[in-house]
């Protein structure tokens, strides 16, 4: 059975400088994930060789002026840039492996992802060969272009491909009851199911850059099923991603019971 992990965009970038790789971490992730032995699709974040400019010129809005036309063209060369480096990482781990520009495969429509022929990814897979899909612009029907995140492909995958497993690699242990990060008394959940994200979305603000972990915990219950469970791991810490895989206990936050 496999396993779909994303790398978050806060872990493989620094997302406070514009095109910084953190080629340390990624590498000892891919190794973590070549030494577990398991069968993985992946997905990773486009941190700040994305996000930066996309906030800039407003690119999830679609098509407003001629101006951001240049910005889409330099966001897309710097997310297969940054493509580019996480396979040439998975590679040296000696995981074969391949970029999939979902911009180049895929449309949107309202930003809602399309797609519509799976047939390169399974026969990626079927050969022994990884996908590696990232965030991107996408063309949008209604819109013009829009940002299709790491998150929705993820989605995606899940219901196409019935994994064991979800992952996702972030640079915080799981989801806390008030942001980590400013409040020092921040307590972490183990599990979380729908009725404790909503007691936490009406409390507290944990959002994050990309808008939100609690968004993120609520893809992930969409991405659970009565087997399937999905995970909140820090890839900063080293060994707990291949832990994970590994089934030990570490520390994390596990989505369970999907979404209601």
């Amino acid at each position: 059975m496999m396993i779909l992990i994303k790398l978050g965009g806060s872990v493989i970038t620094d997302k406070t400088r514009y095109r910084t790789f953190n080629s340390g971490i990624v590498s000892r992730l891919c190794r973590e994930i070549k030494e577990s032995g398991k069968e993985v699709m992946i997905v990773h974040g486009a941190g700040s060789f994305g996000h930066v400019l996309a906030k800039e010129h407003d690119i999830n809005s679609g098509f407003k002026e001629e101006t951001q036309i240049p910005a889409v063209a330099r966001i897309c060369y710097d997310v297969r840039e940054l493509n580019s480096m996480v396979v040439s990482e998975l590679i040296s781990a000696g995981i074969p492996s391949v970029s999939v520009p979902t911009g180049s495969c895929f449309v949107m429509d309202n930003r809602d992802l399309i797609f519509e022929n799976d047939e390169p990814v399974r026969r990626f897979r079927d050969l022994g060969i990884v996908p590696v899909l990232f965030g991107d612009v996408v063309t949008d029907r209604s819109l013009g272009f829009a940002i299709c995140s790491g998150d929705q492909i993820m989605e995606r995958l899940a219901d196409l491909f019935d994994p064991e497993m979800v992952v996702f690699v972030s640079d915080i242990d799981g989801l806390y009851d008030k942001n980590p990060k400013t409040e020092r008394d921040a307590v972490l959940y183990d599990e979380v199911d729908s009725r404790v994200l909503k007691e936490v979305s009406t409390k507290y603000d944990v959002d994050d850059v990309t808008g939100g972990v609690r968004a993120k915990m609520e893809s992930m219950l969409r991405m659970c099923s009565g087997s399937r469970c999905c995970v909140l791991v820090n890839g900063n810490a080293e060994g707990r991603l291949l832990k994970l895989l590994r089934g030990e206990r570490i520390v994390c936050t596990t989505a369970k019971g999907g979404i209601s």
